[in-house]
């Protein structure tokens, strides 16, 4: 491909950095004019790697007057007036804080930057709420404009801190946001952002004017890349990634969907690809596991494991927006966490209940997800007894079909030091009232459900290889343990533990299981396996 691109500003959240050296731009700022033409106080929440900071410095280009820099975007022909205001911008990301005394330091030498250029009215004056007055009231007097305060990742210095110190660090923060509402005459925009939301009740409870966007569909494009974006200012990117990968324009468009995409923050909503993972892609011409990369989800894990959530149970979610859009300081359920982490989307709504539903958004979470929690279930799972044995489960799928990839699970499991773990996830009860979270009755019983771990165990190697995999699927006459899509077959699997695969067929074939699919379109397979907990295999099998 002859064609010279422009580079793509991976690891630049400068708007004026990507405009004056050339870098891509996807133009956002026609969302941007609408947004400071309609709201002053406003709050957004997105999953890091989104493209929030990126937002933040160009609200603060824009709102300086800098129209030099938005020359040929769509703001150009909507803005008229260019009013240069004084831009107080504070990045709550440029620190780890251990203790309230250090997060004090923190935001003291953050005001103190803008104090030299617009002054401090006291001297003597230690406490930021004052001091934060003083700046905002110095800058409207000494410029004659509002003033506008951009908080980009308000929530930083709170985040995987414990309890205790939460306590502390969110008192201090509530301090400082807490002047803002009364300076209202001297402020003419107030944008925060973060990953997670915070009720009003606490950090916010002095800034109750706050208008959260975060599921607003008039805005759900202002971060990330759509489709649209993607074959429109982006199509000579796709077609040097198809030519490096020896794939068609709309099969590289394909694969670049179903990896990053899939992403939805309102409904209705376009798709919405992770613009972090795609960007990087498009540099590199290949697809890669971008996001995971760069974060690893060890406090998702510990949370999983605290609130008893297992692997199966992360998505196809049914549940009220409030939910998932709740306050995550007091967590009484992993949803939150899990939806504005960015682990869960919206892939669907009904307006009659008002009910969302809730899933992975892509391959690259699912398979990233499923890599972090295999531990759980094979200890030591690495190299050949990790993923590579994994692989080799996928290839004996592929050439020799189930029973060749049932011979080949055989011998893996039985090449992998075992997990005590199955107290920590067992089956759901017929009474669970979520299908997020088992009962905590379940996770204190002494009984250890093998066939629970075994099941959550296939759950997360079946996921690994790329496959539609469900659990505990409810028919007419019980629930089928699993059901696997794979190669043009649908595979339904019944789980036996100390018994025998016949007994498992038998359940199978009396409760009529195959009638719930019949309308699915594809061959169904039957499949009983039993599973021993003497040599903590694979015992036996049968197909039909």
């Amino acid at each position: 491909m002859d064609k010279q691109l422009k580079k793509c500003p991976l690891g630049v959240q400068t708007f004026e950095k990507i405009i004056e050296e050339n870098l891509l731009y996807i133009d956002k700022t026609q969302y941007i004019y609408s947004l400071v033409q309609n709201y002053k106080y406003v709050f957004f929440n997105r999953p890091r790697r989104f493209g929030k900071s990126l937002l933040v410095s160009t609200l603060r280009s824009y709102f300086a007057g800098k129209k030099e820099l938005f020359k040929g975007l769509a703001i150009e022909k909507l803005e008229t007036e260019w009013t240069e205001h004084p831009v107080l911008h504070f990045d709550m990301s440029t620190g780890k804080y251990m203790d309230k005394e250090s997060l004090e330091r923190g935001l003291s030498c953050k005001l103190s930057d803008y104090e030299k250029i617009y002054g401090k009215s006291d001297p003597e004056t230690t406490l930021l709420s004052l001091r934060l007055v003083s700046l905002i009231v110095n800058a409207y007097e000494k410029t004659g404009r509002q003033a506008v305060v951009l908080i980009d990742e308000y929530d930083a210095p709170l985040l995987d801190v414990e309890d205790e110190l939460l306590q502390q660090l969110r008192q201090v923060m509530r301090n400082f946001y807490a002047p803002l509402k009364a300076c209202d005459p001297y402020l003419r925009f107030v944008f925060l952002t973060g990953i997670t939301k915070f009720s009003q009740m606490s950090i916010f409870s002095d800034l109750n004017n706050l208008t959260n966007i975060s599921m607003d569909s008039e805005y759900a494009s202002i971060c990330g890349i759509t489709e649209e974006e993607l074959t429109g200012q982006l199509s000579d990117y796709v077609d040097a990634l198809a030519e490096n990968l020896n794939l068609t324009h709309q099969q590289a468009v394909e694969l670049l969907g179903k990896r990053y995409n899939g992403y939805h923050f309102s409904w209705p909503s376009p798709d919405i690809f992770n613009p972090y993972c795609l960007l990087n892609a498009l540099s590199d011409r290949r697809v890669d596991s971008y996001w995971f990369s760069s974060g690893t989800p060890t406090y998702l894990i510990e949370m999983m494991r605290k609130f008893g959530v297992a692997p199966s149970q992360i998505g196809r979610n049914r549940v009220m927006a409030s939910a998932f859009d709740a306050p995550t300081e007091h967590l009484t359920s992993m949803l939150p966490l899990l939806y504005q982490s960015g682990y869960l989307t919206i892939k669907g709504y009904n307006p009659v209940c008002g009910l969302y539903t809730l899933d992975i958004p892509n391959n690259e979470i699912r398979i990233g997800l499923m890599e972090s929690l295999l531990p759980n279930y094979v200890q030591g799972s690495v190299g050949e007894t990790g993923l590579v044995g994994i692989a080799k489960i996928y290839r004996a799928l592929r050439l020799d079909g189930l029973d060749g990839m049932l011979r080949k699970l055989q011998q893996f499991l039985l090449t992998v030091p075992y997990c005590e773990n199955t107290n920590d996830f067992v089956k759901p009860n017929e009474q669970s009232s979520s299908s997020l979270e088992y009962s905590a009755m379940a996770r204190n019983c002494t009984f250890k459900n093998y066939e629970g771990h075994y099941q959550q165990m296939l759950y997360v190697i079946f996921s690994l290889l790329g496959r539609y995999v469900d659990v505990e699927v409810r028919t007419a006459t019980g629930r089928v343990d699993m059901v696997m899509q794979a190669f043009g077959k649908l595979y339904l699997f019944e789980l036996k533990l100390n018994r025998s695969a016949a007994a498992a067929m038998q359940q199978i074939n009396l409760n009529d299981y195959p009638a719930r699919f019949s309308q699915c379109g594809l061959p169904i397979v039957k499949v009983g396996i039993n599973f021993d907990t003497a040599t903590r295999t694979v015992s036996d099998w049968v197909i039909e």
